[in-house]
């Protein structure tokens, strides 16, 4: 295991119990303080670390030569096309830095003015330019929930759907972060008892609780990459939460798919955790059978142990967890998914994101979407105010929240927060 990822590793930065972030995970992201530029940063308990200071003030002089633009960029796209062994080696610089022992910057109370702030003081960005964005559907039990809602129980998986991972292109533009509000969409649904569609705002508004990977390196067109090398292009994870009309997807996801009850808005946690840092938290995914095409066979623990829950907050009342799943679930492992996509000879680019689908586990309360939560409408969710969701309502704020945890070890990705706004007059 890394020394980074040590469970007795302690920082002189004050770390709460049970927070998402204490000195073994390192994630990054990118933020702005008052009345400066967004710019790359790290994040110990409550305290963000600029990285372009610590950049100017040559504390990566024997990592990197002439990449020092990455530090001071918008976005973290020519941060993360550093490569793998850079990434990894500031993460481990930054490790050294904060510390318990080291004193470096510990007693440095000029340099710690310019470069700490209270994550209260600071807004947070897109970590990422997202060039294209691809959404899998590579939940069994989600899958296996849906199909049986909508067609036959008895053959509720599609032919193909233990044969590879499915998944489709969405749109990249409409991904945002944490803290975004978004607008309850208008678009064509074909009411059950109607002849012909009508026009106006979705009547159910759902979540879909799912993650995301960001690579980190491109392929030329034409050249797969192979499942074995898949994971060197992966930098690292978000939550993503997938905001979706059922009732537009249901009139006009034949043939294509999904169009406008997808490409509303996906809100993604601002902070991406590192492969390297999830490392301690590998397990084994579920069997998968019948037996994969060799392209598709793979050795070792590919997926993660990342417990996930989604919360309803109404406005002006106490939050409700709804779902708790977690990521270990995934029929199709990223490292799978990713050769997938590419095995074709598509491209890929450092910034691009690939999202797992929905993340349903075995039991009702894992479900991790309302569709399914409340089986379609039938069944409402009460909430801890008294009131019931068939679906997400104007003004609910959805919360959703990811953390591993073994043996007094934990990490976490924060939180995807959105607040649901009525649907804008067209």
């Amino acid at each position: 295991m890394s020394k980074v990822n040590d469970p007795s590793l302690k920082s002189w930065i004050e770390v709460k119990k049970d927070s998402d972030f204490p000195i073994q995970n390192i994630p990054f992201g990118i933020f702005s303080p008052k009345d400066k530029s967004p710019r790359p940063g790290t994040i110990i308990g409550n305290t963000v670390i600029d990285l372009s200071v610590l950049a100017e003030d040559g504390y990566f002089d024997d990592i990197i030569n002439e990449e020092y633009d990455a530090f001071f960029a918008s976005s973290l796209n020519d941060f993360i096309a550093l490569g793998k062994e850079k990434n990894s080696l500031i993460r481990d610089k930054i490790s050294e830095l904060f510390r318990d022992e080291s004193e470096v910057i510990r007693d440095d109370e000029k340099l710690k003015s310019r470069l700490l702030y209270n994550q209260s003081e600071v807004d947070m960005h897109m970590p990422v330019e997202v060039g294209d964005y691809t959404d899998f559907y590579s939940s069994i039990e989600h899958a296996t929930n849906v199909g049986t809602m909508f067609r036959d129980p008895d053959n509720a998986l599609f032919p193909n759907w233990k044969s590879l991972p499915v998944g489709y292109h969405g749109r990249a533009s409409s991904i945002v972060v944490s803290g975004t509000d978004i607008h309850r969409p208008n678009g064509q649904t074909m009411p059950a008892d109607a002849e012909k569609p009508v026009f106006g705002p979705c009547r159910l508004f759902d979540f879909e609780l799912e993650m995301a990977f960001i690579t980190r390196k491109s392929n030329k067109l034409g050249n797969p990459i192979k499942l074995e090398d898949a994971e060197d292009y992966i930098f690292g994870m978000v939550i993503f939460n997938d905001l979706s009309a059922r009732d537009i997807q249901k009139w006009e996801y034949v043939p294509l798919g999904p169009f406008l009850a997808k490409n509303f808005g996906s809100v993604i946690s601002p902070w991406i955790v590192t492969l390297d840092a999830l490392e301690p938290f590998r397990v084994e995914g579920p069997k998968q059978e019948p037996e994969v095409l060799p392209y598709l066979k793979f050795k070792g623990k590919r997926n993660f142990d990342i417990k996930l829950e989604v919360a309803l907050k109404p406005e002006n009342n106490d939050e409700t967890i709804v779902s708790k799943s977690n990521h270990k679930y995934l029929y199709w492992n990223i490292a799978q998914q990713l050769t997938h996509q590419t095995v074709n000879g598509c491209n890929i680019n450092p910034g691009d994101m690939y999202a797992s689908g929905t993340i349903s586990g075995p039991t009702k309360d894992s479900y991790g979407s309302m569709l399914e939560l409340s089986w379609a409408g039938k069944n409402p969710i009460k909430l801890n105010d008294g009131s019931e969701r068939k679906f997400v309502n104007d003004n609910d704020t959805i919360i959703m929240r990811g953390y591993c945890e073994s043996n007094g070890h934990r990490i976490g990705f924060g939180e995807s927060v959105c607040k649901v706004l009525p649907a804008k007059k067209y």
